[in-house]
């Protein structure tokens, strides 16, 4: 019998049913370390297994990839489940990976480890960012499931604490594949809208996977974009979810978040009767001074006669024209002495005072006082003053000297 010649695509066809028919090899788990990890853009993914001792190159189609709740990193130790199977097209032999769970952790912790470093990285959870929330909010939109308890404890606590607030209850699905998108868009819907003064936005408690739809980046990154202050109220005091750290403020459980989010009406009440009592303290003290202040000028004189007020102006109007005339009779005074002083002076400067001491000023025709012999000829005419009277003369004739006896 001759020996069968098998073509490559025959034989890599005829591997790959035996591969696929061998039940030992359709649903095997294997442990390694992941390498080479590239995403392909039609959303499968291609790396290789490896560990000390061999190597092995894998395959997740897109379907089963975006089941992933982490991201696959080199390097990560990782424990897969699948089946083992032929490429015939390149005859390559490789593992077709269905699930993957990081080795030692779950999926869902690695991936919330992850999802919080990158976006603390980000600076999502910068205290820079958080808003304060109002003192007194007059609506509060609560975006929650509307038939769990957490929303029935958290409106109880409202009413009960601060009633004048209105709450506006956002129904949404808080568990599964479909709750991310739905608090996110209620979240977006609430501020485009301004639903509330504020939000709060949570669940019960539960299972990490229960609470996993705080933890996605879709929900983070509304809530980072909120306009609206977020309190984050998810599960029970140990939980932490990524939306708390987001959030401005968190609270430890939902019915926590609405003791945050109102003030007490019973302790408003004590405020608002201690600040009555203050103000009518201080409103009977202002009136007491007053009133005192209101005796005081009772017993004012100008209150009791009223003719006080004019006759002290008259008494002050008298004393102000006394001083007056004093003022001016001293002005006078005193310009009176300089005058008498001045004039003594000029007195003494006055030429008749030289001429009646026995002295003459002579004058020529035109006036002129003559000061020298030179002034004047023989035979011009000559007026001279005396300290009595005067006379005119001729001149005989002039000289330079003065005969002295």
């Amino acid at each position: 019998m001759q020996q069968h010649i098998f073509g490559v695509r025959e034989l890599n066809d005829l591997i790959k049913l035996v591969l696929d028919n061998e039940p030992m090899l359709q649903n095997v788990q294997v442990r390694g370390e992941l390498s080479n990890y590239k995403i392909h853009s039609s959303g499968q993914h291609y790396f290789t297994l490896k560990d000390p001792e061999g190597a092995l190159g894998c395959v997740m189609f897109r379907g089963r990839a975006v089941r992933l709740r982490f991201r696959p990193e080199n390097g990560m130790k990782v424990v897969l489940s699948g089946h083992i199977s032929i490429y015939p097209q390149e005859g390559r032999c490789q593992f077709y990976c269905e699930t993957m769970t990081p080795e030692g952790v779950g999926e869902l912790s690695v991936a919330f480890e992850q999802l919080k470093t990158r976006l603390h990285a980000e600076g999502l959870f910068d205290q820079a960012h958080k808003k304060p929330l109002p003192a007194y909010p007059e609506r509060i939109a609560v975006i929650t499931s509307p038939t769990g308890a957490a929303v029935h404890d958290m409106i109880r606590i409202l009413r009960r604490r601060y009633p004048i607030a209105k709450v506006i209850l956002m129904p949404v699905l808080v568990q599964g594949a479909e709750a991310p998108p739905q608090i996110a868009g209620a979240i977006r819907y609430a501020n485009r809208w301004k639903v509330g003064d504020l939000i709060i936005t949570g669940r019960g408690g539960g299972s990490i996977e229960d609470l996993w739809a705080f933890n996605d980046e879709r929900v983070a990154r509304a809530i980072y974009g909120s306009e609206l202050p977020v309190i984050s109220a998810v599960g029970h005091e140990p939980d932490v979810t990524i939306s708390d750290f987001v959030a401005d403020a968190r609270a430890s459980t939902p019915s926590n978040a609405a003791e945050i989010a109102v003030p007490d009406q019973m302790e408003l009440l004590r405020w608002l009767r201690g600040a009555e009592e203050r103000m009518e303290q201080s409103e009977t003290a202002r009136l007491e001074a007053l009133r005192q202040r209101l005796d005081t000028l009772a017993e004012k004189r100008v209150m009791t006669d009223h003719l006080a007020y004019v006759q002290d102006k008259r008494m002050e109007l008298v004393h102000v024209q006394q001083r007056l005339g004093d003022l001016s009779g001293a002005l006078v005074a005193r310009k009176r002495q300089r005058f008498s002083a001045l004039a003594a002076s000029l007195d003494a400067m006055s030429p008749l005072k030289v001429l009646g001491r026995g002295y003459a000023m002579a004058q020529n025709k035109d006036g002129q006082i003559l000061k020298s012999y030179q002034d004047v000829t023989a035979g011009d005419r000559v007026s001279v003053t005396l300290g009595e009277g005067g006379f005119t003369c001729t001149v005989d004739r002039p000289f330079e000297e003065v005969t002295r006896t």
